[in-house]
């Protein structure tokens, strides 16, 4: 897309990109990086073809942003973010959570699904306390191309996270560990404000948090329903950027990732997820780590590309997930890969910079 701006038209769309919330310090799923860009870029370049004044800024978040270095985030150096959850390209439909008798995901997928929750609630219950942090190591594909532009993934890296499980508000959430060095995880307000903690919840999904979100499937879909919504309405999504069914896919693949999940919630999300409409089955994908595995894909046909979680075969574990591209897009052609994952190890352990096969973790943050 060509910027038609120059001079002090640049300057007030600079200005207005200040005045958008800071980026995450997470690395975001590859949806949200294109739905970022397209909202930004469409708002320029609606601006540039009038001559009246920019509208008015959003409004302010209503809760804290994670504030966290921009490492990742960047594409041809323009950090990208979080607005909203990715949607497709229609008119926003229904929640899919209490629908009953709206159509679910096909046959094979629900199949795969319910195989998955089977294996996910016989594992074993944790006791995690609130002094405790949650570890997962992965590989993580990184865009290295221009704005705008075609992708340029990286080779697989190593990443660590550990994330904080205490229940209340806070404001240093964990640690990264990334191309050898350590990003603390804060959680605040934009500059020159009050910092404010950010609580357990959809965005910050500890242990204590996840295992009270409800298992039956219908229940939790309405509950993740009402989340997704709650945030949009505080970060002003348009109607036409929401889309329920998305919503709810993107939801539940965000909550699979760097987590260590209570068994009863993890079987209750792979069942909520094959209510979803448009979920398929992968047959065959391969994780960041060169496994092969079988997976629960969905098209998100608005950004052009489809994400799927990959399954062992034989286990049913989760191994990671990967995005291609369905049609030709900016950001290549029909099949580019746009992103791939691995989880290679996940633990709860007691102070950050732990790992679990460590005694005892350094003493410095």
């Amino acid at each position: 897309m060509n910027d038609r701006t120059s001079g002090p038209e640049r300057a007030e769309h600079e200005e207005l990109a200040r005045l958008l919330p800071a980026p995450a310090e997470r690395d975001l799923p590859p949806g949200r990086h294109l739905h970022h860009k397209d909202t930004l870029m469409r708002l320029i370049d609606q601006d540039g073809d009038r001559t009246t004044a920019l509208p008015r800024p959003r409004p302010r978040l209503l809760r804290p942003t994670v504030l966290l270095p921009a490492a990742g985030l960047a594409l041809g150096g323009v950090l990208l973010t979080t607005l909203t959850v990715t949607g497709q390209d229609r008119a926003p439909a229904p929640s899919a959570a209490g629908t009953g008798s709206r159509a679910t995901a096909p046959r094979g997928a629900a199949v795969l699904l319910d195989r998955v929750a089977s294996v996910a609630a016989k594992k074993g219950e944790q006791k995690v306390t609130d002094d405790q942090f949650v570890y997962v190591r992965t590989l993580q594909t990184e865009n290295e191309g221009k704005f705008d532009g075609p992708v340029k993934l990286t080779e697989p890296r190593e990443r660590e996270v550990w994330i904080t499980q205490k229940s209340g508000p806070v404001i240093d959430e964990g640690l990264i560990h990334q191309g050898g060095s350590y990003i603390p995880i804060t959680v605040g307000v934009p500059d020159g404000e009050a910092a404010v903690g950010y609580p357990a919840g959809l965005s910050r999904p500890t242990y204590t948090w996840l295992a009270s979100l409800p298992t039956d499937p219908d229940a939790l879909l309405q509950r993740l329903a009402t989340e997704i919504t709650a945030d949009q309405d505080a970060r002003d999504t348009p109607a036409e950027d929401r889309d329920p069914d998305q919503d709810a896919f993107d939801a539940i693949g965000e909550l699979l990732r760097e987590t260590v999940m209570p068994p009863k919630t993890a079987a209750a999300l792979y069942k909520a997820a094959a209510k979803i409409p448009g979920v398929t089955e992968d047959s065959d994908a391969v994780d960041a780590a060169g496994r092969h595995g079988i997976g629960v894909a969905r098209d998100n046909t608005r950004a052009g590309w489809r994400t799927a979680w990959i399954f062992d075969s034989t286990t049913l574990e989760y191994l990671g997930e990967r995005s291609y591209l369905i049609k030709d897009t900016s950001m290549g052609k029909k099949g580019t890969l746009i992103n791939r994952s691995a989880v290679l190890e996940r633990a709860v352990v007691n102070a950050l910079r732990e790992r679990p096969s460590t005694e005892k973790p350094s003493t410095t943050t």
